[in-house]
């Protein structure tokens, strides 16, 4: 696994204006460039009728991002140190608005690579509110159907996810939340 490439390679660096202490790029055995020296997590807000999962919040990607211009949720590196939940709901706010209260997480879903995991905080949404897009990181934030999902171009390993994180928001919502270490 390698973090350290060379300059002029096309990728940011630690230490070339980064916003956090855990924001670069992994190489891992498997071929996949990945984001986040520390992994990554994302939050997956679910709005439900009844007991039905009915919305999700996705975020519009910015053209410039890692699979530009792709659907998926607001996300980004986990800090050293930090709980995937903490970073996942930090990246929420700072990307879409969302603050802790207005969410009551549930579940969790693990993309795991040698080296690097992703992992997704499942939510449910408490109220009634709208996302905001506050950063360039997208062009849009918004409500999405869950049956619309599957029909839009979205980041590869969310489409890939999304079957079992349907899954999750359908059976474990009324799960109670286990913290987990850094």
């Amino acid at each position: 696994m390698s973090s350290n490439n060379g300059p002029g390679d096309g990728y940011r660096h630690p230490g070339d204006g980064y916003r956090h202490p855990g924001d670069g790029w992994v190489d891992c055995p498997w071929g996949h460039r990945h984001w986040g020296l520390h992994g990554a997590a994302g939050l997956l807000v679910v709005r439900f009728d009844g007991d039905a999962p009915a919305a999700v919040i996705l975020q519009h990607r910015s053209p410039w991002s890692h699979q530009g211009s792709t659907w998926s949720i607001p996300g980004g590196a986990a800090m050293p140190g930090e709980t995937r939940r903490a970073a996942a709901l930090r990246e929420a706010t700072e990307e879409a608005g969302i603050g802790p209260a207005q969410v009551r997480p549930f579940a969790r879903y693990l993309l795991e690579h040698p080296g690097w995991s992703y992992t997704t905080v499942v939510a449910e949404a408490i109220g009634d509110w709208d996302p905001t897009d506050t950063d360039t990181e997208s062009l849009e934030v918004t409500w999405v159907p869950v049956y619309v999902v599957p029909t839009m171009d979205l980041h590869e390993a969310f489409a890939a996810g999304w079957p079992a994180l349907l899954r999750l928001a359908t059976v474990q919502r009324d799960a109670t939340w286990t913290e987990e270490r850094p």
